[in-house]
């Protein structure tokens, strides 16, 4: 039997600032690892978080395959009797899964010791950090993450453990993807031995220290915004009168030749109906003399 040895770890402020080190209780830390148990413990962990949804259909639940696909003699061919056969495609699948539970029962004392070991393991290793008291108002990620930046575990996998359950504490772990919370009496040593370091809150393992007073970190105050600048108005006059300026002769020049066919166009039709007024009056002209001039007597 290995003997029992007395573990201490540092301890802490929520901010981070080290403390005296405080001695791990002896009748939970002993320094005795056990593998076996670990083992049977977290094995029986990961296959009770298993939900065993897999299914598969034997011939007989398979649609369709109620008659023979040919004659049982003569085609020459092998004897069939259903096309869900489990060699055609398409058939039934023989041996295959079925929803089932792979649930494992450990009894109540082996995953405490299971859970008693991974500590131990963690002790040993000088991973177990303590500290006095979270003491959070507000879930705020930032506190908590200075704090495992404090204690030098950044970029490491954390486990949290509390006195009992505190949501604000969660919920501002919640956020962290290398950082896990939860109560002290909910821990099982799958979640031990899954953490790089254990930082502990003191009243979980019977350490009713005293929280320090520490002034808060001063805050950067917000930089003022500087107040948008009006932009002076553009002098587009100017360019404004410029541009009709050069408007009006393209203008101009356009209008002249309209004008021009316009005239044309009136003189030509005036043209046109003195042409027509004189040629009705010649012709009004020679039907009179015609009526005027009197006939001559033929033969005499």
């Amino acid at each position: 039997m290995a003997e029992t040895t007395n573990f201490e770890a540092g301890a802490y402020t929520v901010r981070g600032t080290a403390r005296d080190k405080v001695s791990l209780p002896a009748d939970l830390f002993d320094g005795t690892v056990n593998v076996p148990v670990m083992h049977q413990a977290v094995k029986a962990f990961l296959a009770n978080q298993r939900q065993g949804n897999a299914s598969t259909k034997i011939r007989k639940f398979v649609t369709g395959g109620n008659q023979k696909p040919w004659r049982q003699k003569g085609t020459g061919r092998a004897r069939q009797g259903s096309t869900r056969a489990p060699h055609w495609v398409g058939g039934g699948t023989v041996f295959g899964p079925t929803p089932r539970s792979y649930a494992q029962y450990v009894p109540r004392q082996v995953r405490a010791l299971a859970r008693k070991r991974a500590l131990n393991a963690r002790a040993r290793e000088s991973a177990i950090y303590v500290v006095d008291r979270f003491a959070f108002d507000t879930p705020k990620t930032a506190r908590l993450q200075g704090l495992v930046d404090a204690l030098g575990l950044a970029g490491q996998k954390v486990l949290v453990l509390t006195d009992g359950a505190k949501a604000a504490v969660f919920l501002s772990g919640r956020n962290l993807p290398s950082v896990h919370v939860m109560p002290y009496s909910d821990v099982s040593a799958y979640h031990v031995l899954w953490s790089d370091a254990v930082i502990i809150e003191g009243p979980a393992i019977g350490h009713q220290m005293t929280p320090l007073v520490e002034a808060e970190p001063e805050t950067k105050p917000k930089r003022a915004k500087p107040a948008a600048k009006k932009a002076a108005p553009k002098k587009e006059a100017p360019a404004r009168k410029s541009a009709a300026k050069k408007a009006a002769p393209r203008k101009a020049a356009g209008k002249k030749p309209a004008a021009k066919k316009a005239a044309a166009k009136k003189g030509a039709a005036k043209k046109a109906t003195a042409k027509k007024s004189a040629t009705r009056k010649s012709a009004s002209k020679k039907s009179a003399a015609k009526k005027s001039s009197p006939k001559k007597k033929g033969g005499k």
